[in-house]
């Protein structure tokens, strides 16, 4: 019984020790991980910083062309409205 009492503690620190090593190896690890995990967030926000202007680009086209486009539908719409007030007029003129 006396020897385990001395063995045990030594057998505990020894896996103590083997444990705090094995748990800074491991955060020097996450560590580095984080890092090329941030260079790679930092490389990818860079691209896309670069096709910024890209994008401003096609948001005004797209943007004209939608502007042209109601105006081509507005002018058709009030063609076709004209068109059809006219019908409404000359058979209001005839009924009288």
């Amino acid at each position: 019984m006396e020897t385990l009492s001395t063995v045990l503690p030594i057998i505990l620190y020894i896996l103590t020790s083997l444990l705090v090593i094995i748990l800074i190896v491991l955060g020097i690890k996450l560590i580095r991980t984080i890092d090329k995990v941030n260079d790679l967030a930092d490389d990818v926000v860079k691209k896309v910083n670069s096709l910024n202007s890209f994008f401003g680009i096609m948001d005004m086209i797209t943007d004209k062309l939608s502007f042209l486009s109601d105006k081509l539908v507005d002018s058709v719409a009030s063609l076709i409205t004209k068109v059809f007030i006219r019908k409404d007029k000359r058979k209001d003129e005839n009924n009288e």
